[in-house]
């Protein structure tokens, strides 16, 4: 996966998907459990390429670095890379990019006081009403967050 640098701004940094090229890595064959510890897998036979599963439609998929904690309830803290599809109808509850106001940001699609409004997912920020005075654009659904643990 090669990442081209196509726009940056205070909040995200916007990079293009080069899916072009194929890398396939090895993968468990068997779930890996999140509790207790199950029996190892010796064997590692199938192949996931990364490009192929995160990319549904290479075409419209771009990648943003997150700058900045209103998401982190969510998962999503500074640095992470998020997977951006904009072919995507955006829904209620959706995690996406929107332009507002001069200004890019990733939160929540939702309703407030009967109203569009973007959620963020951190205590110490408050939702942002859409008006019809706002310049506004859903640019595109988050499909995937990539977290760095270490």
């Amino acid at each position: 996966m090669k990442l081209v640098k196509i726009h940056n701004s205070s909040t995200l940094d916007f990079y293009s998907a080069d899916v072009s090229a194929e890398l396939a890595l090895p993968l468990a064959s068997s779930e890996i459990a999140a509790g207790f510890p199950s029996p190892a897998d010796d064997h590692l036979e199938l192949k996931l390429d990364l490009n192929r599963a995160l990319v549904r439609h290479p075409n419209a998929t771009f990648y943003g670095r997150v700058k900045g904690y209103s998401m982190v309830d969510a998962g999503i803290g500074e640095g992470d890379l998020l997977v951006i599809d904009k072919s995507l109808e955006p829904k209620e509850g959706d995690i996406a990019v929107c332009f507002l106001d001069g200004e890019f940001t990733v939160k929540r699609i939702g309703r407030q006081d009967g109203g569009l409004c973007l959620l963020p997912a951190n205590e110490g920020f408050e939702p942002i009403p859409v008006t019809g005075e706002s310049d506004f654009q859903v640019w595109g659904v988050v499909t995937y967050v990539i977290h760095k643990t270490r």
